[in-house]
């Protein structure tokens, strides 16, 4: 007789992720057929957890199974010019989010499924009135790229990462949820999920940077945020993992280039996240404009066939990105629009953006075989669903209110959090005898200098949403504000003056002198230097990562002064700044801020209110020869060894191996020390968990919060492994002179690979366990005993890790147990 455990991964949830909580199956074999029916209700109610969420919305109306025959009842109704029109997305006016000329017939006739770019109560209005005249008033499903705020901006998501806070990444979607629902906009283009480690590529400021196990964390935490447990509620979106796949390793850093790769480094590296996404239960993927090992994303079967649908068995909706099946043609793929169509609805992309060849060509390709009438009614099921799932059929009658909308953009609270996580967002690279916070009772003067800093355009980035310019505070503002506000309790008044120095671009250095006489002048300067905002998202890739222009002889400018000073960076990227590193007293990092970055700013510098604590999440190359740049390096036969030659060893021969600063690095106004480490076992039997535990004290005299971070290395194995990965990380918040014990749980899947045949597998070994904040780590040792063990199914990736269990998710488990139990007493 099959376990209990042994049947249920066998029900359609097999790959589910599932709480450890340490019974085995030789008691849950204990169950007998007669009471496994009733307990097999009770575990898989419990326990599927997000996804089954998400596939089943808690407040749905319609069950899955109404849902499926609603579905069918369309579709046997549907001519196939109509089916053809669902798989088809408009492009509406990106800045008013008006229709375009011409679109109005389509929707009347059912030949559009979607549009994007079309928002707000008028627009999407008259859209929907238009709707109501089609012939099955099918509505319409209303995309936008919320990429990290609609009306109210935050960080690019990549500073959003150099938080490590998965709870403020999580509220900052829902608040873009909430705003972008309110203005009819049903689909968010986010989050981006890839992983990159080469800081030339744009786009890398739209995603979590270069580790695995916290772009995982983000996606599922930002997954959270825009769709809830239910996204047909009305402050919730359908959220879209992109870009499936590889984006983030275009050769070169050139924005839609090449990815040639090995599957092991695809299935280790680049799917975890869009794995973790499915099991967040995400609603959406988009497929990835550049091709891949030869095939372009838009027609890979591989990926979404074999992987999404097979393996991790999705069954939502897929969409093309912007053109990219018509894009085909240029990969050198296919010879016409009818063979790109062809293509790409045989590899599994149900809805194509921008470009119109399925429209054209469909009902071609049907009539002639090439494409199968199942294909067609596959696509439009998985466009069906969702648009059940968001609740768009519940209520077809009820336009989008302007009222709500106006009530709901821009609240106090929304932009009281967007200062918050903005401030969250910043690193402190470097900060030379506590030259920061900045003391207001010694600084009566402050100069601001860079253009940078009273910039309104450039305080929204490549992906600002519906965000207008003219509703951010600038950086100088934010400075302002909070100098006048504190002259109230400071016996002498502190002053704040400004000089451009130059553009933002900074080509030219005829104003230089007159910034230095203004720098000369004051107590303490802040210099804001780094990106506008055209040089970084899409397209902005660049070819050299250095401060453009004159910022750097600005610096120098203001440097050769003598007065004290920090940098204030503006980025979109991790920039080469080793002059920065070795001659500025201050640095912090600030990313795109956002709508209040200004405030935030301010915020940080004067140290009053926050006290930065947060991490890289890409690590600063000190130079462009060192990219590609990651720290899960491996060790390689002839590793780094200062000792020996210099020609026997992997290195550079004019540069350090190591970046200019870490992965997961940044300072705070405090310091933390880090020790005793303790195991709760040096020796476990495979498929065992070890107990790892550290102290961690603040060492300094004000309160911090600390990211104690946990990597793990398997030292030998059948293949070979990095020399470190990232498996957990906690913050720990502590008073001045505090010590605390930091515990984390080191699963059998923290311990795992994907061995020869793609499946998660631990053997017996050695381990090394670090713990620390990056530079800074103490080390343990463990072994394993016992014969390898298969720790999660074919084509899985780990989801539950050490830190993820949480206290409900554990209660849910126990309750769940306990249940079944009952059920076999009664029996």
């Amino acid at each position: 007789m099959k376990t209990a455990f042994e049947v249920y991964l066998r029900t359609p949830y097999r790959k589910l992720t599932l709480i450890k909580t340490g019974v085995g199956t030789e008691i849950l074999a204990a169950i007998t057929m007669r009471s496994f029916v009733a307990a097999l209700v009770v575990v898989t109610t419990l326990l599927l957890g997000e996804r089954c969420l998400a596939r089943q919305p808690s407040n749905s109306r319609l069950s899955e199974a109404e849902i499926e025959r609603q579905i069918e009842t369309l579709l046997s109704q549907m001519t196939l010019e109509e089916k053809l029109g669902q798989l088809q997305q408009l492009h509406g006016i990106k800045d008013s989010g008006m229709h375009r000329p011409g679109q109005l017939e389509k929707v009347e006739k059912g030949l559009a499924g979607s549009f994007y770019h079309v928002r707000g109560a008028r627009n999407v209005n008259v859209l929907h009135n238009a709707t109501l005249q089609s012939r099955l008033k099918i509505p319409l499903l209303l995309a936008f790229d919320v990429i990290h705020g609609y009306r109210t901006l935050f960080p690019i998501p990549l500073g959003e990462a150099a938080s490590w806070d998965l709870k403020a990444a999580e509220r900052a979607a829902s608040i873009a949820a909430a705003e972008a629902r309110s203005a009819g906009v049903h689909w968010t283009f986010a989050p981006m999920v890839d992983i990159s480690r080469d800081p030339r590529w744009g786009r890398v400021m739209e995603g979590s940077g270069e580790d695995v196990h916290l772009g995982v964390e983000l996606a599922k935490a930002r997954i959270r945020g825009f769709q809830g447990a239910d996204y047909s509620q009305k402050d919730k979106v359908l959220a879209c993992a992109k870009h499936l796949v590889g984006y983030g390793a275009a050769e070169g850093g050139r924005d839609y280039n090449t990815v040639d790769m090995s599957e092991r480094r695809l299935r280790e590296t680049y799917l975890p996240p869009f794995k973790a996404a499915v099991d967040a239960g995400v609603g959406s993927f988009m497929t990835a404009f550049n091709d891949l090992n030869g095939m372009p994303a838009t027609a890979n079967k591989f990926i979404l066939r074999d992987i999404l649908r097979g393996e991790w068995e999705f069954d939502g909706l897929v969409v093309s990105d912007h053109n990219s099946v018509e894009e085909m043609i240029n990969h050198g793929l296919a010879a016409d629009k009818s063979e790109a169509a062809r293509l790409a609805l045989n590899a599994g992309t149900d809805m194509e953006m921008f470009s119109g060849t399925y429209l054209e060509n469909g009902a071609k390709l049907v009539e002639t075989g090439k494409v199968a009438t199942e294909t067609i009614n596959n696509a439009v099921r998985n466009v069906l669903r969702i648009k059940f799932r968001l609740g768009l059929f519940e209520n077809p009658n009820a336009p989008v209110s302007a009222e709500q909308e106006q009530a709901t953009l821009k609240k106090p609270e929304f932009l009281k959090a967007a200062r918050e996580i903005a401030a969250k967002s910043f690193v402190l690279l470097k900060n030379e005898n506590e030259t920061l916070p900045i003391d207001l009772n010694k600084t009566k003067r402050l100069a601001v200098i860079g253009a940078l800093a009273d910039d309104k355009p450039n305080t929204l980035d490549w992906w600002s949403g519906d965000a207008h310019a003219e509703d951010s505070i600038t950086i100088l503002q934010g400075l302002r504000d909070f100098v006048a506000a504190a002259n109230a309790n400071l016996t002498s008044p502190a002053t704040v003056t400004f000089s451009k120095g130059c553009e933002s671009t900074c080509d030219s250095d005829k104003d230089f002198p007159a910034a230095r006489i203004v720098a000369a002048a004051a107590d303490f300067v802040v210099i804001v230097v780094g990106e506008i905002r055209e040089v970084s998202g899409e397209a902005g890739s660049l070819s050299n990562i250095d401060l453009s222009g004159r910022q750097l002889d600005l610096v120098k400018e203001i440097a050769a002064t003598g007065k004290p000073y920090v940098v204030v960076l503006k980025n979109g990227r991790p920039l080469t700044i080793t002059w920065l590193a070795e001659n500025a007293p201050a640095i912090l990092v600030t990313w795109h801020a956002g709508t209040m970055g200004g405030p935030a700013v301010a915020d940080v510098l004067f140290g009053a209110v926050v006290n930065p604590q947060w991490k890289t999440p890409h690590e600063f190359p000190r130079s462009l020869g060192q990219i590609p740049l990651n720290y899960d390096y491996k060790n390689t036969g002839r590793p780094f060894n200062a000792s020996a030659p210099l020609r026997d060893t992997s290195r550079y021969m004019d540069a350090p191996n190591t970046p200019l600063y870490p992965f997961g690095f940044g300072l705070s106004y405090t310091t933390f020390r880090i020790d005793e480490l303790n195991l709760s076992s040096e020796r476990v039997q495979n498929g065992e968990s070890v107990r790892v535990s550290v102290q961690v004290q603040n060492t300094g005299n004000r309160a911090g919060e600390e990211v104690v971070q946990l990597y793990l290395r398997d030292v030998y194995a059948a293949i070979t492994r990095p020399m470190r990965q990232l498996k957990g990380f906690q913050k720990v918040a502590l008073e001045a002179g505090e010590k605390r014990q930091v515990e984390f749980v080191v699963l059998p899947e923290d311990m795992s690979f994907l061995d020869e045949a793609w499946k998660m597998t631990v053997e017996a070994g050695e381990f090394e366990v670090f713990v620390g904040n990056s530079v800074n780590a103490v080390m343990g040792k463990f072994t394993v005993e016992g014969s390898t063990s298969t720790a999660a199914p074919t084509g899985a990736t780990t989801v539950v890790t050490s830190t993820q269990a949480s206290s409900a998710q554990k209660n849910v488990a126990r309750l769940a147990l306990y249940l079944v139990f009952t059920l076999l007493a009664l029996n």
